[in-house]
């Protein structure tokens, strides 16, 4: 059932209900569809005005109704002569987390495969403050002007169990942190192809991608180009928002080279579509996993995840307001759903804390490489995002790789100086490349000084 009242003749969109946070300080849309021609009135609670718009030829209408600073609850009235009156409204900070299923994922787990807290977790999770909303699953051929109906929860086991946990431990360190309302929308769908969440239009700068015609059947629900965007995405386009984090990457792992070029253009899409600049847009790097164990079962050359990660890595320098968080020391080698969701929400939190929030005096990016100088048989590799140095907490560094102009990359010994890292190997004599934790499953073992890891990286393009 839509939340709406059924005795009025205006409708919302699916993302206006009860319990919901409004983005502060700025101008949010509010929309619905009413007979055509119809005059529309909101009325906010915090302020006592009224807006007024009035339904087009189609029904379609659309206002903006300014919000103040994080505060409520509060109540909107909408009405075309019959009201509908949202309660226990919030305006606070409002965040989408999209992307697959290690978006998806619930604190609870899926069915067999546990999330690390998981169960202490949801039982502190009571918080008026942490709102959540799940968009309905919808993989369709044609635009849709609506999404499927769902509503907005208020923390609490019962509604946290089964929201995203990344998103969740995402919202519950900003919440702690800033101290005002946090609102969640995740749109997440297990499996999905990047090419799902971008449009027709989009992807015609990729001849190659196949865009279904509205009477194709799907047969891929989640990699189907266009039907993520079609049936969850476009229809959300436009609420309120502050920024968006995103876990995706997976289900693209055998196309890094492409995938290098299509994930810039869909967040340059999703920026367009919300008509809000550049918002901030956090990024989680896909975990190391053993892949060739999923069907078709290919292994070597490009079909090595490493090169995916590789891809977003460089993606940072096409997104402009962006950040990537790093998870190369929680993968696992079988499962590739990394049980320590926690880790994953709190250094996306960290990205946002520091970078769109501005709070200082933590770490919050991870090291990331920065350039290759060779002085004989020794290649020196230096950071960004190691001002106070690099560490191994006193391990062997085991997993930096080194090459000559034959290509052959040999194991390499590695040691660290400040915010470099010297590599070399008696089996290279004039070392060209080097390459650090650049396989499809491997535990990272560099790290800043405030216990971030270092991203996996080549300097070569072989």
């Amino acid at each position: 059932m839509m939340p709406f009242l059924l005795s009025a003749d205006v409708k919302l969109g699916s993302l206006f209900t009860d319990n919901m946070v409004l983005q502060q300080k700025s101008e949010v849309p509010v929309w619905g569809w009413a007979t055509a021609g119809k005059n529309i009135k909101v009325s906010t609670s915090w302020n006592g005005k009224s807006y007024s718009a009035k339904a087009d030829n189609s029904g379609k209408w659309l206002l903006k109704v300014a919000t103040p600073a994080a505060g409520g609850p509060f109540e909107l009235t909408i009405s075309d002569g019959k009201a509908i009156k949202l309660k226990n409204v919030l305006i606070g900070e409002v965040w989408i987390c999209g992307g697959q299923s290690n978006m998806e994922v619930p604190l609870k787990g899926f069915k067999g495969q546990p999330i690390l807290g998981s169960n202490d977790a949801i039982l502190k999770s009571k918080n008026q403050k942490i709102r959540v909303y799940t968009v309905p699953r919808s993989s369709v051929t044609e635009l849709q002007q609506n999404s499927k109906p769902s509503l907005w929860k208020v923390a609490d086991p019962k509604s946290t169990a089964n929201f995203s946990a990344t998103g969740y431990f995402y919202g519950e360190l900003l919440n702690e942190m800033l101290d005002v309302p946090i609102g969640l929308i995740n749109v997440s769908y297990s499996g999905s192809f990047v090419e799902a969440w971008m449009s027709p239009e989009n992807l015609k700068q990729f001849p190659e991608v196949k865009i279904p015609a509205k009477e194709d059947t799907i047969k891929a629900v989640s990699r189907t180009p266009t039907t993520l965007y079609n049936g969850m995405l476009a229809p959300i386009a436009g609420y309120g928002i502050k920024g968006a984090i995103f876990y995706q990457g997976e289900s693209n792992y055998e196309r890094p080279d492409r995938y290098e070029e299509m994930f810039p253009a869909m967040v340059k899409e999703w920026r367009s579509l919300w008509k809000q600049g550049d918002f901030p847009f956090y990024y989680v790097q896909i975990a190391p996993y053993n892949y060739a164990q999923l069907p078709p079962f290919n292994h070597g050359g490009k079909f090595n995840s490493a090169y995916l990660r590789d891809a977003q890595r460089k993606s940072l320098t096409k997104i402009p307001n962006s950040a990537m968080a790093v998870v190369m020391d929680v993968g696992e080698e079988n499962m590739i759903h990394p049980a320590n969701k926690e880790v994953v929400g709190k250094r996306l939190a960290l990205l946002s804390l520091a970078d769109t929030y501005g709070l200082k005096g933590f770490g919050s990016e991870s090291p990331l490489y920065k350039s290759l100088a060779i002085n004989g048989s020794v290649a020196t590799v230096s950071f960004d995002n190691a001002a106070n140095g690099l560490t191994s907490f006193s391990k062997e560094l085991n997993t930096f790789e080194i090459a000559g102009a034959n290509k052959i990359f040999y194991p390499a010994k590695a040691s660290i100086n400040g915010s470099s890292v010297a590599v070399s190997s008696p089996m290279v004599k004039e070392p060209v490349a080097v390459r650090y934790a650049f396989k499809d499953f491997v535990v990272g073992d560099l790290f800043n000084t405030e216990g971030l890891p270092a991203s996996s990286f080549r300097t070569d393009d072989w």
